[in-house]
């Protein structure tokens, strides 16, 4: 759609226009999800090492291979080819894996998320404690003004700005210089913004780590009389970028800002299996930013299920890009321009076209028994291994669930950190994971287990009598520690 011609907004996180989103609700506010059964959603949020494993591998073996090749092809004209697909794996394709790894959803092992999330996160650059932070806010505040660090196509992107992003000239230096800025003990303002100060010291050792590796490698080329050594470490970063940039325009480019709807702000794209691989289904984008608890190898089967509720597919990258490049170039003549996105009203989706209710989540209103000293939580033998259901009490909201090991447990309904409802995401194991930036909670002791969640939820004794859950939703535990 055409707007009034604006003038260029400030896309910094310390500028006036975070304080503009918060005045106007954007921040940290309700966004549509469509209408998911909550075990069919259950089932897609599993995660397994198998698949993630051969993925994995699959990627790294390409990696070395394209490597090998490089260095037995050095001297001669078939390095350059060589040395593009190492590139394109290394400074590209790491970036869906390094995402993922981040989201900690690809393996079931949290170890080996970890593993990969920091190999991917060197290679790109990307310091990772104050990457995990950023990601947070960007699926906290999709493209909201002032809020998202992960703008990547400000408005307006003109056609020189488009081709340094390609190359990476517009993004590689200042990421170079922030690691080193932030190796000095220094941290800029974005990165107070979102990144808590107990987490402060930790970004400035890890951009610590960052630069002394670039500078051995700097030097040990230097020593060596040549460039090869970054070649394979540093460079890759830069002359591989092009297959990040190439996919991750497809994502939010030429959409609107400032709305709580991803049907508005994200593309889902049609791929190939070959491309659906070096970005691990990411195409499927929308999926992703409304069920970030949905590993990857899941999001075309998640696609399925809520497809007809959504925008409809951009049938291919092909027409992805005519219709960026068209919106690029309205907005570098009208910065207000936004490529419109058609949804689904009630007769097409079968609901309404506005917030689907996230009672929708809700399991039981509780009874009051025993005047109010006990609360009826609901059928133990309709909550299966696994599940988790949302039940509330007057304007109380809990999470009541069934761990892995069959036991019951009874928590705070609403996330400490991204202030979502619990009982839409996933139990693992004994644990709680948040929908909304995959934090954790020990369902037994409530206290936080994977960042971002910090602060513990309160947790309630449960039993079964005559096959209902029965609680006294008294705490039992203490709330409010914010945990380091």
């Amino acid at each position: 759609m055409t707007a009034p011609a604006a003038a260029r907004r400030d896309y910094s996180l310390t500028g006036p226009e975070a304080g503009r989103a918060a005045a106007r609700g954007l921040v940290e506010a309700d966004w549509y999800r469509p209408p998911i059964d909550p075990d069919r959603l259950h089932e897609l949020a599993a995660r397994t090492n198998r698949r993630a494993a051969v993925d994995t591998a699959l990627w790294l073996g390409l990696l070395a291979g394209t490597g090998a090749l490089a260095w037995l092809a050095l001297g001669s004209w078939w390095a350059v080819p060589a040395f593009a697909a190492y590139g394109a794996l290394y400074g590209g394709a790491a970036d869906s894996r390094w995402h993922e790894m981040g989201h900690g959803t690809a393996f079931r092992t949290g170890w080996l998320n970890d593993a990969v999330y920091y190999l991917a996160a060197f290679m790109l650059l990307r310091e990772p404690t104050l990457w995990r932070w950023s990601h947070a806010r960007h699926h906290t505040d999709t493209i909201v003004v002032g809020r998202d660090p992960e703008i990547a196509f400000p408005r307006p992107t003109g056609r020189w700005s488009l081709a340094a992003t390609f190359l990476g000239l517009r993004t590689i230096p200042p990421m170079v210089g922030r690691i080193f800025k932030h190796a000095a003990g220094r941290l800029d303002g974005a990165a107070k913004a979102f990144v808590p100060r107990s987490d402060w010291p930790r970004v400035v050792w890890e951009a610590r780590v960052y630069a002394a590796v670039l500078v051995g490698v700097a030097a040990w080329a230097a020593a060596a009389g040549t460039v090869v050594p970054l070649l394979y470490v540093g460079l890759p970063s830069i002359y591989g970028v092009w297959l990040l940039v190439f996919f991750g325009i497809t994502q939010h480019a030429g959409l609107q800002e400032d709305v709580l709807d991803h049907r508005l702000n994200t593309r889902t794209v049609y791929m190939n299996p070959v491309l659906r691989f070096l970005y691990s289904n990411m195409n499927y984008h929308v999926e992703h930013h409304m069920f970030p608890t949905v590993p990857y190898h899941a999001l075309p089967a998640l696609h399925a299920e809520v497809g007809r509720h959504l925008a409809p597919a951009v049938p291919g990258v092909g027409a992805a890009y005519r219709e960026i490049l068209a919106s690029l170039a309205c907005q570098a003549r009208d910065p207000a321009y936004e490529t419109d996105r058609t949804v689904p009203g009630a007769d097409e989706a079968g609901g309404g076209p506005g917030r689907i209710d996230v009672g929708q989540y809700l399991w039981a209103r509780a009874r009051s028994l025993d005047s109010g000293s006990r609360f009826d939580l609901g059928p133990a033998a309709d909550l299966p291994t696994g599940g988790m259901r949302r039940v509330d009490v007057d304007d109380r909201t809990f999470a009541v669930c069934r761990l892995d090991d069959g036991a019951l447990a009874v928590t705070d309904g609403i996330c400490t950190h991204g202030r979502a409802h619990l009982a839409e995401g996933r139990v693992a194991g004994c644990e709680i994971e948040c929908p909304k930036h995959n934090g954790r909670f020990d369902a037994r002791t409530g206290q936080p287990v994977r960042r971002p969640a910090r602060t513990p939820i309160a947790v309630y004794e449960a039993e079964v009598v005559d096959g209902r859950i029965l609680s006294c939703l008294a705490p039992r535990n203490r709330q409010g520690t914010d945990a380091a």
